[in-house]
């Protein structure tokens, strides 16, 4: 059997003149904590990854999270090194934007949040209104991308959106005006096509925003194996080894003689 860990969020604050309780502690408060856990957990890929079950208990709000205790030991370290750094720059994007949801309650509704593990010697985060954890708006920059995949998905109530699956980067959702997927003659459905898109980017990582990308436009394309054509890419470009004795030889002039196969 798997073992086991956890992880606590302790919320402490007033409703009024009240403490907070598990008796008094609304339902949407429960679950923008809850949205939070798989984001600070799992940040890249959730697929796979191990049940979360959750239990609340007193001592003001005592959410408790328990999964397999070697995403604990992990998470355990993120919060250490938060807490050394008093900083989530270096944190990926999901994980920043938890702690981020954190410290808009603690500023909006002045509460503190108290976030440790079960493990010994556990670390711990506070994050109050008196802390400052926001991300460096000067690290993430407005770009442009292309996405290219099978669509699987298009439409939405209030806020439309198309799903692209992707070798690269899984699923990208893009938000999309209504208008253009009402006046789409043909079902883009399970097709492949090129999407631009904009959105933002981290300056120095590289890392994209997926929550910020907005449709510019779709780009027709055939993602087909052309076997005829790279065949005679291939001979037209053996013929300009006719004369190399040893290829091995002049790949390490030109790589400057220091490389290593």
């Amino acid at each position: 059997m798997e073992k086991k860990a956890y992880i606590e969020i302790r919320v402490k604050g007033r409703t009024g003149n009240i403490d907070i309780s598990p008796d008094n502690f609304d339902i949407r408060e429960i679950m923008s904590v809850i949205e939070q856990v798989e984001a600070l957990l799992f940040p890249t890929d959730r697929s796979n990854r191990p049940t979360i079950s959750y239990k609340m208990e007193q001592g003001s709000v005592r959410n408790i999270f328990k999964t397999s205790v070697q995403a604990v030991i992990a998470f355990n370290a993120i919060i250490g090194q938060v807490n050394a750094n008093q900083n989530i720059d270096f944190l990926d994007l999901p994980t920043a934007k938890a702690i981020e949801s954190f410290q808009e309650s603690a500023l909006k509704k002045d509460y503190s949040f108290s976030i440790s593990t079960s493990l010994a010697d556990s670390n711990e985060l506070n994050v109050d209104k008196a802390t400052h954890f926001f991300r460096n708006a000067s690290y993430w920059a407005d770009a442009e991308f292309y996405f290219y995949g099978k669509i699987t998905n298009a439409g939405g109530k209030e806020k439309a959106n198309i799903h692209v699956s992707t070798e690269d980067l899984g699923v990208i959702r893009i938000e999309t005006p209504i208008e253009f997927l009402e006046h789409q003659e043909s079902n883009i459905l399970y097709k492949s096509y090129g999407v631009r898109a904009i959105g933002k980017q981290n300056s120095e990582t590289g890392e994209i925003d997926k929550t910020s990308l907005k449709f510019v436009e779709i780009v027709n394309y055939q993602p087909n194996f052309e076997e005829v054509y790279l065949n005679k890419l291939i001979e037209r470009a053996s013929k300009r080894w006719n004369n190399v004795s040893d290829p091995d030889a002049w790949l390490r002039e030109l790589r400057g003689g220091d490389y290593e196969a």
